[in-house]
């Protein structure tokens, strides 16, 4: 039987015993919160020390400084930042490694990729492990995500499992017991297909941060500086992909993408976009429920409102972005998908993102897909309850009114009211 989880202490945490264990642990640690600190574990873990350009290191040291320095941040969350950190410049070390043995790389083409652009919580996630079901497609799951190159010495274990596989699921496991609501808000399980702005970290680059950190500072620098070396980075990182695991055609999805649409078509020119639109007041409740909750992990103290009002604007520089450079994608390469049409048939919509693109289904492929619609299914599980009146003193109206310019652009139904 399936409950509706409401959350009623984002402000003010009744810890479970798990996580007050958490915290005691964290703060009986001394941590190296250092660049040379992180780089020089790095080399350690894999045996290499060549990361090539030295640009990122500046970009790291923003990290360090502005989240790993906040007095009101968790020691627990600041380790859980420097292992991310080691685990970026590890690849980073394997990534130019295998680059310098195979410079071949280089020349591989990523062509026609289809490309998901649209919101946290719009179906994003949902449509590309759908997608990425036809085999004949090139995606990359969560735990390629994390160690897109095997440590020196990796093979598989006597049950015949990748150990980057086996790491990232001890992860979720962790995760689901920390933190349960978040693994239902968003799941992360290994298999689960995952963001290839993944693939900028090791560049020390991306938005990805702001969904973990309090970092405006970061927020700031990131809107303001130009993108395109990150982009042509992930580009590079693709191909080793390709390269390691040939396919003909990725399969890819960001958020970030909103904002970036020049970069974006800058690398990829000859992409089918395919926009997913939902109702952003939908969008900001459930994104600042689950971050702010999350957060009970990482803060000593947490103030809801910060949370939403943060998000309201974040979100609002995403479709701003959006709006003004959509017409930046050939209409012949972008197609919008509005969520409740996804939602009433997913399937149906999947066919016709395939047709839009070019992409022939096989009779092998539709069934992959139709397994892993039932597989995917949310019925009869448990769901978390938003509400942006209750949990954060804000009206559907007061967050909707910033985001007039985008409904009315893509013709965007009103759905929390």
């Amino acid at each position: 039987m399936s409950a509706k989880i409401r959350i009623t202490d984002l402000g003010r945490p009744d810890l479970t015993d798990v996580q007050r264990l958490a915290h005691e642990y964290g703060e009986s640690l001394a941590l190296d919160m250092s660049s040379q600190g992180i780089l020089a574990e790095a080399s350690l873990r894999t045996g290499l020390d060549d990361f090539g350009a030295l640009d990122f290191v500046d970009r790291l040291s923003l990290w360090l400084d502005e989240v790993g320095q906040d007095p009101d941040r968790l020691c627990i969350a600041n380790l859980s930042l420097r292992n991310s950190c080691v685990r970026y410049a590890s690849n980073r070390l394997l990534t130019h490694d295998l680059l310098r043995r195979h410079p071949e790389i280089h020349d591989i083409k990523i062509e026609r990729p289809i490309i998901i652009l649209g919101l946290p919580r719009t179906g994003t996630t949902h449509l590309l492990n759908l997608l990425s079901a036809d085999q004949s497609m090139r995606s990359m799951p969560l735990w390629e995500s994390y160690e897109p190159i095997p440590m020196p010495g990796d093979g598989a274990g006597p049950d015949g499992r990748d150990p980057r596989y086996v790491r990232c699921a001890k992860e979720w496991e962790q995760m689901q017991v920390v933190t349960p609501h978040v693994a239902l808000m968003h799941p992360m399980d290994p298999e689960h297909v995952h963001e290839e702005i993944e693939l900028m970290l090791p560049n020390f680059a991306s938005y990805n941060l702001e969904w973990v950190a309090r970092c405006p500072q970061w927020r700031d620098h990131y809107l303001s500086t130009d993108q395109q070396p990150h982009y042509d980075y992930m580009h590079t990182m693709l191909k080793v992909l390709t390269f390691l695991r040939p396919r003909k055609r990725w399969i890819l999805k960001s958020p970030q993408h909103f904002e970036q649409i020049v970069p974006l078509m800058n690398t990829f020119p000859d992409a089918t976009i395919v926009m997913t639109h939902r109702d952003p007041v939908a969008v900001v409740q459930s994104a600042a429920t689950m971050i702010t909750y999350a957060a009970r992990m990482a803060y000593r103290t947490i103030d809801p409102g910060w949370y939403i009002d943060y998000w309201t604007d974040r979100i609002d520089r995403l479709l701003t972005a959006a709006v003004s450079d959509v017409d930046k994608i050939p209409p012949e390469q972008r197609i919008d998908v509005h969520f409740n049409d996804f939602m009433a048939n997913d399937a149906d919509m999947v066919k016709q993102v395939c047709d839009f693109s070019s992409h022939v289904l096989s009779k092998k492929a539709e069934e992959q897909i139709n397994k892993r619609v039932v597989e995917r299914s949310r019925d009869g599980q448990d769901s978390v309850v938003y509400d942006v009146r209750a949990d954060f003193d804000r009206t559907p109206e007061q967050i909707r009114e910033r985001f007039m310019p985008y409904l009315e652009k893509f013709n965007v139904p009103i759905e929390v009211k």
